[in-house]
Order: C-alpha cells, then sequence, then structure tokens
C-alpha cells in the first residue's frame, strides 16, 4: 500500500524532470566551463537515479533514492541555488513510499531543519532558502493527502473486487443448491411415472398415455423451475409445493396427510419452507420405502413457525447428504433451526423465526419474490 507513485512508473513521471531545469539557472547566469561541467556531471548523478526511482517496483530502493536526493541537494545547493529542486522532489515523493503520518512529518521537519541550518551555516540567500522551505511544506503537504486518497481508492477496489468474488461464489452455490432440489425432486416423478407408463402400456395403453403426458408436463415444468432457479426464483409458495408434493407421493404410492393448515408466513420463510418440504419429498421418495408421510405446521412456544415432516419409512436417512446441508443453510441463513430423528422412520423438524429481521429482509430480497399461492391456504391431504 505505500508503493504509491503520483506520476506512474514509465509515463508521466519524466513530466516532473521539467522542474530540475532549474538547477541550469546558475550556470547560466555565470558563463563558467568548469561550473558548467560540475552542474553536468552533478545532473546527471541526479538524472541516473530519477529514472532508478522512476522504473523500480522496490518501496525499499525508492526510500533509498528519496534519501539519496536529499543528500545531493545538501552537497550542491550551497553552491547552485538550483540545486533546491532536489529538496522539493524528496518532499514530494515522499508521501508515496511512506503509509505513516507521524513518520512523513518528522522527515519533512528533519529536511526543513537541515535546509535552514545548512542556509544559516553557509549564509546562503534568505529569499531562496524561503522559498526552498515553503515549497517543501507545500507540495510535500499536498502530496501526502493525494497519497492517503489512492491508498483509500485502492483499498476500496479490492474491497469492490472481495465483494464481487464473495457473491459470485454465493451466487454459484445458490445455484447449485437449488438445481440440485428442483432436478433432484422432478427428475424421481419423472422417472417414477416413466416406470409405471412402462408397467402400464402392454395391459392399459390409455392410462400409459396419460401418465407419458404427466412426464411431459413435468419435464416442462423442471425447464421452468431450472430458469426460475438460476435468476433467483425458486418457490411459488406452500400451497403449491404441497400440491406438487401431493403429486409426487402419491405416484410413489404414498399418503400424504396434513394435520394443520397453513400458516401466513413472510415470503422468504414461505420459499425456505417449501424447498425443505420439496427435498423431503424428494428423500422419501427416493430412499425411504415409506407409505404414510404427515406434516404438521406449528407455533413452537418461543414463537417460531414450525414444520414437522415425518414418515414411516424403514430406511430412515443416516447422514446429511448436500440436499439437505442446502436446507440447513437456508434455515440458518434465516436464523432458524433443523433437527432430524430417526424413530420408526425419518422426522424433520424445521423451526422459522416468527418476525423478518434484517437477514430475512435481504435473503427476500435477493432470492425470494412475493410467493403466489392459490386462493386457499387449506393443506392438501389424501
Amino acid at each position: 500500500p505505500g508503493n504509491i507513485d503520483i506520476a506512474g512508473r514509465r509515463g508521466t513521471g519524466y513530466i516532473w524532470l521539467a522542474y530540475s531545469l532549474f538547477f541550469f539557472i546558475d550556470p547560466i547566469v555565470r558563463h563558467n566551463t568548469t561550473f558548467w561541467l560540475q552542474c553536468s556531471v552533478g545532473y546527471l548523478v541526479f538524472l541516473t537515479a530519477y529514472i532508478t526511482y522512476i522504473q523500480t517496483s522496490s518501496i525499499r530502493l525508492r526510500r533509498f533514492l528519496l534519501g539519496f536526493f536529499y543528500l545531493l541537494g545538501l552537497l550542491t545547493y550551497p553552491h547552485n541555488s538550483g540545486a533546491s529542486s532536489f529538496f522539493v522532489y524528496a518532499a514530494a515523493f515522499l508521501p508515496f513510499v511512506t503509509t505513516k503520518t507521524s513518520r512523513f512529518i518528522l522527515i519533512v521537519i528533519a529536511e526543513c531543519v537541515g535546509l535552514l541550518a545548512e542556509g544559516f551555516y553557509f549564509h546562503l540567500n534568505p529569499y531562496s532558502v524561503t522559498a526552498t522551505f515553503f515549497f517543501i511544506l507545500v507540495v510535500g503537504s499536498a502530496n501526502f493527502f493525494i497519497a492517503q486518497q489512492k491508498r483509500a481508492d485502492a483499498r476500496l477496489r479490492r474491497a469492490q473486487e472481495e465483494n464481487v468474488a464473495l457473491a459470485a461464489l454465493a451466487e454459484r452455490e445458490r445455484i447449485a443448491r437449488d438445481l440440485h432440489d428442483v432436478l433432484g425432486h422432478t427428475l424421481s416423478l419423472i422417472v417414477l411415472k416413466s416406470e409405471l407408463a412402462g408397467r402400464l402400456i402392454a395391459i392399459d395403453p390409455a392410462r400409459a398415455q396419460l401418465e407419458m403426458a404427466d412426464v411431459e408436463k413435468t419435464a416442462r415444468t423442471a425447464l421452468a423451475e431450472v430458469r426460475e432457479a438460476i435468476g433467483g426464483y425458486r418457490s411459488q409458495g406452500l400451497p403449491a409445493e404441497l400440491e406438487l408434493a401431493r403429486t409426487t407421493l402419491s405416484a410413489a404410492g404414498v399418503a400424504l396427510a396434513c394435520e394443520s393448515p397453513i400458516p401466513n408466513l413472510h415470503a422468504a420463510q414461505e420459499t425456505v419452507l417449501a424447498l425443505a418440504l420439496r427435498e423431503a419429498v424428494t428423500n422419501i421418495v427416493r430412499h425411504a420405502h415409506a407409505t404414510a408421510c404427515t406434516l404438521r405446521f406449528a407455533v413452537t412456544t418461543d414463537g417460531y413457525h414450525s414444520l414437522l415432516i415425518e414418515d414411516n419409512g424403514p430406511h430412515p436417512i443416516q447422514r446429511e447428504g448436500n440436499g439437505l446441508r442446502g436446507m440447513r443453510e437456508r434455515v440458518q441463513s434465516l436464523g432458524g433451526r433443523l433437527s432430524l430423528s430417526n424413530h420408526n422412520g425419518t422426522a424433520l423438524l424445521i423451526e422459522i423465526p416468527p418476525a423478518p429481521t434484517t437477514a430475512l429482509s435481504s435473503f427476500a430480497e435477493v432470492q425470494a419474490p412475493a410467493s403466489v399461492s392459490p386462493p386457499t391456504r387449506a393443506c392438501i391431504s389424501q
């Protein structure tokens, strides 16, 4: 962060060399060949150090070169008043190689004290010393604020880049979770109905044709859901999800019963519960081998909205896979709780905070639109 160059490394940095031409005013006025040669050698030394400063990316070397500019000024200023520009260069570039304000102030004070001491000892022109003193303070201070602004801008850019990277990562994780939920559930339904149609085609072609029509309809629905998942619109509400769950479980020979009415929830809460129900139904169809599934909505003693999903399958969930992990992440993003128990089947309990928090509101804005529900919110049962 300290290695900031006000002028650029290979472009406009050379423009600032124009100020070093003041170094040749005294030789022009004196008309002395020896003095010209001495000043030319001194200027070549400065020019070499300046070009090195512009080209290098080492902050340590740049600091050394700024000290060299100052020492060169001390050596040549008593003989050539134009060497005052060397002091100004040292002060001008100093803010871009040091980040600490206190260090910058101490170095500028030391530079000014050295200049004044040299002027007093060699009885130099007081107007020239005063002007140099003034430019050291003004140019150094102005560039210090410019350097601070550049560092702040650099930090802001880094923060923005990090935010973009984190947002991209979160979006990839969201899409992965949603595609898992959407495709896993819908493809399971397509497989079940396709198998059913295959068994019926020889004994009941008309029923098999109806089942294949359902497969086509489900596939089209899956395509729409994938598009919605990628765009962030992931649920049409609990009533619609319950209807889909009933259809899926019925095709798998599982009876669905709902023992309580659907509560009125915030859009983000409803989205999380709908996706949890979808994942639970997918697991029941794929793994549980259940014959019955029960849903129960309630309010806990501490005011949380809860959804209990139970099945009587002989193959309960033994470990948490990607689907349950994604479900847990969604629930926890709202400050909710998720628990899983295995006793005569699988019981999945989701608990959501009663009121939208800041996190819940932002979740709703980013991931869930207002749910579109049928006119009735009665629980569907079979």
